[in-house]
């Protein structure tokens, strides 16, 4: 079980929502979350979370519970917990006469898509109870972690709660150095992906978000780190480049120069050029779409939509066609789409 770290604030979340819903549908996720903190301990610089509403609308709830002045740039120092979490849930579900069922996130509840809902022990849990809890209703839920192994102690429960629940871990890369730079205090790739082993030689479904890809990767680089994902036997990997938009970019490129990760830095703030991004993005959409197919993976792209805006006609068609087919996964209430993925008319180089 992990040992506070010294350097995080930690307290207790006063926020009386339990379920909320998710646009993340949208990237065939999940239609709710539960978020069982506010914070995280990881500081992944290239986290989006701390300029969402349930962060950013909050300036002095943080300031009074985490003495957190800058939400974004002390990402990764605070973190408020959300105890007794689950009893508010079975509560709440008890009463719930409706639910939302997308097409696109088939009901299912996503746990946590706001900080990690394994990152210590005490997320850890919390985590179990809300899995539990929702496993009792008939309630599909996909966890994300970037600590499985941690969530391994609850082995028992994943097990229990059978078709209900869906284990995955974002591994955007193996190159260790490379991740360790921009999430610092996440473990390390390996570690992941060996908690995803177990979880799957246990007999709990597991999937895999590649994302986000870097544009140091090769295809030879995605091709191998493919093959390592496959160990896992995922029933499907997300897949998406990384967006260069907002303040947590410039973080991300500061944080991969001063851990003297200068070629990552470097090619990470060429992406500042629209056409470069651009290039970059097609690219790795198309080569793990490409080497899906030859290693019989079940591969999921998820194209940024302002992408669409700056390609040529038959890739947005390709794109589109992405964002709007359902995910290859056995899990939620879902209708699985045909083996056949989107085909794009190649007016564009592939070349390393």
């Amino acid at each position: 079980m992990s040992e506070p770290n010294s350097e995080v604030t930690t307290g207790e979340d006063p926020t009386k929502a339990v379920l909320s819903e998710s646009g993340l549908n949208s990237k065939h996720l999940c239609d709710y979350v539960v978020n069982v903190a506010t914070g995280c301990r990881h500081g992944c610089k290239f986290c989006y979370v701390p300029s969402t509403p349930s962060v950013r609308t909050r300036p002095e709830m943080l300031k009074e519970k985490a003495d957190v002045d800058d939400a974004q740039r002390e990402w990764g120092q605070y973190v408020l917990y959300r105890d007794g979490l689950a009893d508010r849930l079975d509560d709440q579900l008890s009463r719930k006469q409706s639910w939302k069922r997308t097409p696109r996130g088939c009901g299912v509840v996503g746990i946590s898509f706001s900080t990690d809902c394994y990152m210590d022990g005490r997320a850890g849990k919390i985590t179990r109870n809300v899995v539990d809890t929702l496993a009792d209703h008939g309630k599909y839920a996909r966890v994300l972690t970037r600590n499985p192994i941690l969530a391994l102690q609850d082995i028992e429960t994943f097990q229990n709660a059978d078709e209900y629940v869906t284990i995955g871990s974002s591994i955007p890369s193996m190159n260790a150095d490379h991740v360790g730079a921009i999430e610092p205090r996440a473990p390390a790739p390996e570690h992941r992906l060996r908690g995803l082993k177990e979880f799957s030689d246990q007999g709990v479904q597991t999937f895999v978000s590649m994302s986000p890809t870097y544009p140091t990767q090769s295809r030879e680089d995605l091709k191998n780190q493919l093959k390592r994902l496959a160990q896992c036997n995922p029933s499907v990997i997300f897949h998406e480049p990384i967006n260069p938009r907002g303040a947590n970019f410039e973080m991300t490129v500061n944080a991969a120069r001063e851990a003297g990760e200068t070629e990552l830095a470097d090619s990470l703030d060429e992406l500042r050029e629209r056409s470069n991004w651009v290039e970059y993005s097609v690219k790795h959409l198309y080569w793990v779409q490409e080497l899906g197919e030859e290693l019989d993976l079940p591969v999921h792209l998820w194209p940024d939509k302002q992408l669409l805006k700056h390609v040529p006609e038959e890739i947005g068609e390709w794109l589109r066609a992405w964002r709007n087919r359902q995910s290859p996964e056995p899990f939620g209430e879902r209708t699985l789409p045909s083996n056949e993925p989107p085909t794009v008319n190649r007016s564009f180089t592939t070349a390393d």
